[in-house]
């Protein structure tokens, strides 16, 4: 049977409708729930009762025998359904009861506009285009143990931060369909955290999408190119045929990166539409989907004050972590901490604009440590403030930053446990600057010819490579 969806509702199709429910008493229960006896031709409208009726009072289905001599109709028993068939069923049926649903809502419209009542026709019409049926009834947990945690594994499993030291507290990483953020102040890294873990996930394979309310689309593809590539910021525009050479060629070995604009007051099925028309144009399943940043959304459930904070909040990331679970991704956004979390050292709900709703909905949220001095010495650090997946929560997170390049990087422990800098791309930055401003010469007590360095060793760097292998 073909499972194109009828436009026209005619008497013909709705006896098919009430035959098939009549012949397969799982289908009708499943229908149940936006099955309206109103809703079918007038000639059908007494079976339809007859059948909800009978279900309701008896939890069994009607014989066909028993509905033609109660409603003096002639349905007729179509045999066996098979699987196809059942598929289409629940396929029609929700796009006939929307369809029934929005003409009803259209024609009790006319009158309350005719009233001045405004206010109940959004809601008619909202309630009749979101009508639809649970297609999915869950896990049944004791049916198939290895094919349950093979789905789990290939479709909801972790997936590494690119961070060593983070994967660690998250017991291996992210997890798809769940909702992460970053927390910091203006200009503590949000952004940068969110672009360098596009590009962790970018070069494991896996296509991303960066969505900015904030910065253009031209600076945050700047600042990927420099973490690519490994040329720094201010020579991008000087070395524009090297960026281009290795850009090209790491795109040939990973994921895609896409970038988009939108501007702040977007709601999350804004976001929906987007990635369905991009995977539907590019051919392309979004696996990352990092979203900069949260507080810059609007509610797409109901209309809130901007400057009810709380309310504002609570639905937007309640509708976020439903979009990441719907579309099974890899979901990370950035909020903002408030003033009075800046020169703190230990962070907790209370420091987040809007606070305690985005902590409950959120399933990972990171405090960002920065300072202008930690950045110089290529160092940040993370707070796990809520974990959901492990017992990290208080525990904090030391990263390296390399701010030529802007990369955040994983930082090497020494015996005692603290940060050590020496082999990170930022550390190793530092002793080649430190050997390109010193002057070789002979060690007259040994006569070896290594690299000395000397007093007039620029101080600045003498000390940041100090500081950082302190």
């Amino acid at each position: 049977m073909a499972t194109r969806q009828n436009t026209n509702y005619g008497y013909d199709i709705q006896r098919v409708y009430l035959e098939m429910m009549l012949t397969d008493a799982e289908s009708f229960v499943r229908c149940q729930a936006v099955f309206d006896p109103d809703a079918f031709d007038r000639r059908l409208a007494p079976a339809a009762k007859f059948l909800n009726d009978y279900v309701t009072d008896h939890n069994a289905l009607p014989t066909f025998e028993m509905i033609n001599a109660a409603t003096n109709t002639d349905l007729k028993n179509p045999g066996m359904l098979q699987e196809n068939h059942y598929d289409w069923l629940l396929a029609e049926f929700e796009t006939f009861s929307r369809h029934k649903a929005l003409e009803a809502a259209i024609l009790k419209s006319a009158d309350l506009l005719e009233k001045g009542e405004y206010g109940p026709v959004e809601d008619l019409v909202k309630k009749a285009v979101q009508i639809g049926l649970q297609k999915d009834l869950g896990t049944d947990y004791f049916a198939d143990p290895r094919k349950r945690l093979e789905a789990i594994k290939d479709t909801n499993g972790q997936v590494s931060t690119g961070w060593a030291a983070m994967d660690k507290k998250l017991f291996g990483g992210f997890n798809r369909g769940e909702l992460n953020i970053f927390a910091g102040g203006s200009g503590a890294g949000k952004s940068l955290f969110l672009a360098n873990i596009g590009v962790n996930m970018a070069l494991k394979g896996m296509n991303v999408l960066y969505i900015t309310l904030e910065l253009a689309e031209s600076l945050v593809s700047m600042r990927i190119d420099s973490m690519l590539t490994g040329i720094s910021t201010r020579e991008i525009f000087k070395q524009i045929d090297d960026v281009e050479l290795k850009v090209k060629m790491i795109g040939k070995k990973s994921g895609a990166i896409q970038v988009k604009y939108m501007p702040s007051g977007k709601t999350a099925n804004d976001i929906r539409s987007y990635i369905k028309e991009y995977e539907i144009k590019s051919g392309r399943h979004v696996d990352v989907l990092l979203l900069d940043y949260l507080d810059l959304l609007m509610p797409a459930s109901m209309k809130v004050s901007a400057e009810n904070l709380y309310i504002k909040d609570k639905y937007v990331s309640e509708e976020l972590r439903n979009l990441a679970m719907e579309l099974k991704t890899v979901f990370v956004t950035a909020a903002q901490l408030n003033r009075g979390a800046v020169e703190e050292i230990e962070f907790d709900h209370s420091h987040i604009s809007g606070g305690l709703s985005k902590i409950q909905t959120a399933d990972n949220v990171f405090g960002i440590f920065t300072s202008r001095a930690m950045r110089e010495r290529g160092r940040y650090q993370l707070q796990l403030m809520k974990t959901r997946n492990s017992s990290g929560v208080g525990q904090k997170i030391d990263l390296g930053f390399d701010v030529d390049t802007l990369r955040i990087i994983d930082c090497d422990q020494d015996d005692e446990g603290e940060n050590s800098y020496s082999n990170t791309s930022s550390g190793n930055a530092i002793v080649n600057a430190l050997k390109r401003n010193s002057t070789a010469k002979e060690d007259p007590a040994d006569g070896s010819n290594a690299p000395k360095i000397r007093g007039e060793t620029n101080s600045t760097l003498l000390k940041q490579f100090i500081n950082n292998i302190e």
